[in-house]
């Protein structure tokens, strides 16, 4: 096995599930009336003298086509997009990856650059109509997103897929609290293509080698050493709108980096940007094809002007889960369209946590306090977006086996390892889509500590199918002043201030308001809500062991806010 063959199989790894192709065939390769692919390989120097490998793939001779461009730290082979002959497609492997020379920068300012210097480059090529396009998937679409504060030349229309729009908040340490296992991944997965090509790098040019290697590992240490969201990881997110691109955006409500495309949506809307939540690192849903036809649909009209109506469809598609993940990639979803996120009409209902593990829309007269201890607790329960994305790459076979792994019953034994608060069962259907709220009154032994909170759909048969999950560390209280969102002056999606830690007092009670990614879900008739307030997940291991402590009920005790979709009534379902 040849180091191209293995850098396949390692992005095809990193894919599986998406429904996405990581070495496309084009369209008509088994038809021999159709021209064969020509691949060109083509080395491109920066301005500052690094050479990036890029390679053009073209079906039939090459000529002057729209051309779409993907920048890829996955190395040779990892496109992620399949395009008909009417395009071609260049794919440019970023600085310090694959076999391009210089530093990787963590996706940051030299990256960025890069991108309008290709994409300047490219369209004065001879494969070049003019027409551009950018397509990214993860790591792909995040230097993208990074790069819009940049105006990006000759681009007509972008597809974006499960991309960051903030790196520190949506992925690697999102409520300030690290997210190990899959900022270990991402490296993981840059590196190894860069160590299999670096054979190739070798034979042309040995002394980039160092600075390919110095990069990977700088940036590493890059996250480890930036806990606080600083200047460092301003240049590794959203900068503003420079442009008037329409982008497509696909995710899922299950992926890693959920949150991201939601709040990217939220700052493209006004340039024609689309929403459609069918699959992204989580899986493609059963019934769907994981938004292809959409992408297809949305290159032919914004770059050949086919009069296809993709821009007249609803703005926002949500695929909402029937109870759990697995239901939902078995097809069991119920589609909303709408014309704007969050859905215009949610409403956001507030529930009290109280004594008796109950969770309901009247707080209990009785105001107490309830303690536990942050214990690390299990992912496959705990941490569904990472479990997700480790699930759709073949960890299903454990929870497959053992499916009582991916529930939430067993993750919080009550007043010891976490506290759970439970609805009664719902007399009819409620469908939930939106970010949430926990707004906690709490004490810690331990400044640093995190919190962990897991909401769960409860099925008739007691098994807890846990949805989505909040996090956020103790030294981090306070809110950006007029960043969060709010619905009747109650804050139901939480912005975080995690450039200043502010250090908890031992046994001191403050406000901690944790954000909840956005959950996508019908809660049928009969199922009941749970919220379980635990210790960091095994995959977030730095974060401190402690005797938590909140109060419960009361004026002043901890309220969970849940998004209800227009026709829902949650409150009306729990009389």
């Amino acid at each position: 096995m040849g180091p191209r063959t293995l850098t396949r199989l390692l992005v095809a790894l990193s894919l599986a599930g998406t429904g996405l192709a990581a070495s496309p065939r084009p369209a008509g390769a088994d038809d021999p009336a159709t021209p064969a692919p020509v691949v060109v390989d083509q080395r491109f120097t920066a301005s500052d003298g690094v050479e990036l490998q890029t390679t053009l793939t073209s079906v039939g001779p090459v000529t002057a086509k729209p051309t779409v461009v993907e920048f890829s730290p996955y190395g040779d082979n990892s496109r992620t997009l399949e395009v008909t002959p009417d395009y071609n497609f260049l794919l440019v492997q970023i600085r310090g990856t694959g076999d391009s020379d210089g530093s990787f920068d963590a996706l940051g300012p030299k990256s960025q650059r890069d991108v309008v210097e290709v994409l300047q480059w490219a369209c004065a090529q001879p494969f070049s109509d003019g027409d551009l396009a950018l397509n990214g998937f993860s790591a792909s679409a995040i230097v993208l997103y990074n790069s819009w504060h940049q105006q990006l030349p000759c681009v007509k229309a972008a597809i974006l897929r499960s991309g960051t729009h903030e790196l520190y908040r949506d992925l690697l340490v999102p409520g300030g609290v690290l997210n190990l296992v899959p900022g270990a991944g991402v490296i993981g997965m840059i590196g190894a293509p860069a160590l299999l090509q670096g054979i190739d790098r070798l034979r042309r040019d040995p002394a980039t080698s160092l600075g390919v290697v110095g990069g990977l590992f700088a940036s590493g240490l890059g996250v480890l050493a930036h806990p606080r969201l600083d200047s460092w990881w301003t240049e590794r997110g959203w900068r503003g709108d420079a442009n008037d691109i329409p982008v497509l955006m696909l995710n899922g409500f299950y992926d890693v980096e959920s949150r991201g495309v939601f709040q990217a949506f939220q700052a493209l809307r006004d340039d024609g940007a689309h929403l459609v939540m069918e699959g992204g690192h989580d899986g493609t849903p059963a019934g769907t094809d994981g938004g292809a036809g959409e992408a297809r649909a949305w290159l032919d009209h914004y770059l050949r002007g086919e009069d296809n109506g993709i821009e007249s469809r609803p703005a926002v598609r949500l695929l909402l889960a029937h109870g759990d993940r697995a239901a939902y990639l078995d097809g069991q979803y119920t589609v909303r369209d709408a014309t704007d996120w969050p859905v215009p009409g949610t409403t956001w209902t507030e529930l009290a946590l109280g004594a008796g593990k109950r969770l309901t829309t009247e707080p209990s007269v009785t105001a107490r306090k309830e303690s536990y201890l942050t214990l690390p607790t299990l992912p496959t329960m705990s941490d569904v977006p990472t479990w997700s994305l480790l699930e759709a790459g073949g960890a299903k076979a454990l929870t497959g086996t053992l499916p009582f792994l991916g529930h939430s019953n067993a993750v919080a034994v009550d007043h010891l390892t976490g506290l759970t608060y439970t609805t009664d069962a719902l007399a009819d259907d409620v469908a939930l889509a939106g970010p949430l709220a926990l707004d906690l009154p709490l004490a810690t032994t331990t400044p640093g500590s995190g919190i962990w909170a897991i909401l769960s759909d409860v099925a008739p048969d007691g098994s807890a199918h846990p949805l989505t999950v909040g996090r956020l560390s103790t030294d981090y209280p306070n809110l950006v002043p007029g960043r969060s969102l709010s619905d009747g002056g109650a804050v139901v999606q939480p912005y975080g201030d995690y450039g200043t830690v502010d250090r908890a007092t031992m046994g001191r009670f403050r406000r901690y308001q944790v954000e909840l990614w956005p959950v996508g879900n019908v809660f049928r008739a009969g199922h009941r809500l749970r919220i379980q307030i635990v210790g960091t997940s095994l995959f977030s291991p730095l974060s401190l062991p402690a005797l938590h402590t909140l109060r419960v009920g009361g004026s002043e005790g901890a309220r969970l806010r849940v998004p209800v979709l227009p026709g829902s009534d949650l409150a009306a379902a729990l009389d």
